[in-house]
């Protein structure tokens, strides 16, 4: 992965890379901007620190050296952080060296910044024909102190971006509000890209955007050309550009329902298990603002951020140390979802946490839900959306691929909050399931904490499946039933697609979401949907 850089000095960015003949210059409907020079993937900012946030590119030093194709020269990248967007009063700048053993992207972390500032950063081609080129601005914010009495964080929260289901009008009313200073950072919970072939999961009238490259992703080239087209849409450009993202992987980015040990959409035909898995992660690692390395190279992709003394945000990791698939019936010896080293470092935490809130990154939902009861011509339906075909006399817990299906590892975490932060002070941010979902997590009878959960930017869901108009009265019994039958939840979506706008201050954590119109027609205008209010161990909620 990419050295540290501090100001003026310079890095070697190395890792093997394996090669592919792609040409993504036209995937569907996704085109390079004509004046987009040598850094056509844009501008990105993630795991900002008091000191320091990672600041990435891509830069294309020749038409052949597109994502994934191994091909293209070494070249150095000058970048520059300033106080304004006109780089009047620049704090910070270096030089980094990339390649096609790092697909050309570039990590900078500078770790010489000011706690609590908005920055703004450019890249500069300093090699070959496009020398003197420079990127798109980005804007980005560094984090309070750790001390610091802050009084406010607000977050957009998303995940689950299915380029063929639709377009990315999320993203792009994500980077208009935080153009108006609405936002301090985005949390994505998982599934930013989808390994499928084209054609697999599409939206109601067919593939918005067909995927490339058309097939379904195996090796690290793979993942790397289909990085590369979601970074040519021009929403997804913006937001990483607006300010910096916290971003945890679900299962798309490797493979649907992927443990340490397999996936069941993993085929012998497909080759090596652990090489399709370990070249997912480094590619995930050279396309995403993440600092450190893939847990195939013997780095994390879990960790905390700490915003003054407000909150912490522990984000996890879900997949990397997750053994077997999840069982109906609890106690398997082995079967875990978060694995031993990472249960222990999440226990530290949330034991020694000195802030008012603890917010989880969880990718899959922790709380139980229980689809007993729901209708025979329901219950099909819901389960092919959560990819878990339950037989009848089985399906009483809907989805195994979530804490459900961990039930051990559930009961030794709650147990340890309702322990240690018995105020009720933890709030758990999921993805996954492409729907909405607010309730409060109980354990012994108490509540302990709640969950909020997003609905997908553009990944299909229960309407899409139908091919029905959005609160149709297959979607409204199902939502019935599931909160009949779930007394801890409050609030239950199927059919809407947006994002979670979550903002946490010292008296409570609340959460508004937020509705595409039509997720598959471009430039689809968002509008408010209900909004939670969680504290003092009580949730809320408010309809639109």
């Amino acid at each position: 992965m990419a050295s540290t850089l501090a100001v003026g000095g310079a890095a070697t960015l190395a890792t093997d890379h394996a090669h592919a003949d792609v040409d993504p210059r036209t995937p569907g409907t996704l085109t390079p901007p004509a004046d987009g020079g040598p850094f056509l993937h844009g501008v990105a900012s993630g795991d900002p620190l008091p000191t320091s946030v990672v600041l990435w590119t891509r830069i294309t030093p020749t038409p052949q050296a597109q994502p994934g194709s191994g091909r293209g020269p070494r070249v150095r990248v000058g970048w520059e952080v300033a106080l304004d967007a006109d780089f009047a009063t620049v704090v910070a700048h270096g030089t980094a060296t990339t390649g096609p053993e790092r697909d050309h992207t570039v990590h900078v972390d500078p770790f010489t910044l000011s706690p609590d500032t908005a920055y703004f950063y450019r890249f500069t081609a300093l090699d070959g024909p496009d020398a003197g080129a420079t990127s798109p601005v980005g804007r980005t914010r560094t984090t309070p102190e750790d001390d610091a009495a802050v009084e406010r964080w607000r977050l957009a929260v998303c995940s689950c971006a299915n380029l063929e289901a639709g377009y990315f009008e999320a993203y792009r009313d994500i980077a208009d509000r935080a153009g108006r200073g609405e936002f301090d950072a985005v949390v994505h919970l998982g599934d930013y890209i989808y390994e499928y072939a084209t054609g697999a999961k599409v939206g109601k009238n067919g593939v918005a955007r067909a995927f490339h490259p058309p097939h379904a992703l195996v090796t690290r080239a793979d993942y790397a050309a289909r990085y590369g087209q979601y970074r040519l849409d021009p929403s997804l450009q913006r937001a990483h550009a607006a300010l910096p993202w916290i971003v945890t992987w679900d299962d798309h980015e490797v493979a649907d329902n992927w443990h340490a040990d397999g996936s069941p959409d993993h085929h012998a035909d497909q080759g090596s298990w652990a090489d399709r898995r370990d070249g997912a992660m480094r590619a995930y690692f050279d396309w995403l603002p993440v600092r450190g390395s893939a847990p195939a190279d013997g780095g994390r992709l879990y960790r905390t951020l700490r915003v003054g003394t407000l909150a912490e945000l522990h984000m996890l990791d879900l997949r990397s140390y997750r053994r077997g698939p999840g069982q109906l019936l609890p106690g398997r010896a082995g079967s875990t979802i978060v694995g031993a080293e990472q249960f222990t470092w999440l226990s530290g935490k949330l034991r020694t946490s000195d802030t008012r809130w603890s917010l989880v990154g969880t990718s899959v939902m922790i709380s139980p839900v229980s689809a007993a009861g729901l209708d025979d011509a329901v219950r099909p339906l819901l389960a092919e959306l959560i990819g878990v075909a339950l037989p009848v006399e089985l399906n009483a817990t809907m989805n195994l691929d979530q804490w459900d299906g961990y039930v051990a590892d559930r009961h030794r975490l709650l147990e340890q909050i309702a322990a240690d932060r018995p105020d009720g002070s933890t709030v758990f941010l999921t993805g996954d399931i492409h729907s909405e979902w607010a309730g409060v997590v109980r354990h012994g009878g108490e509540v302990i904490g709640a969950e909020l959960v997003t609905s997908s930017v553009s990944a299909t869901n229960v309407d899409d499946r139908l091919h029905l108009p959005k609160n149709n009265p297959v979607s409204r019994l199902a939502a019935a039933h599931l909160l009949a039958n779930n007394g801890h939840f409050s609030h239950l979506n199927l059919d809407e697609h947006g994002y979670l706008e979550v903002v946490i201050t010292r008296e409570d954590v609340a959460a508004t979401w937020w509705r595409v119109d039509d997720v598959e027609a471009e430039h689809s205008p968002l509008s408010a949907g209900p909004s939670a209010r969680y504290g003092d161990a009580q949730l809320t909620m408010t309809p639109p």
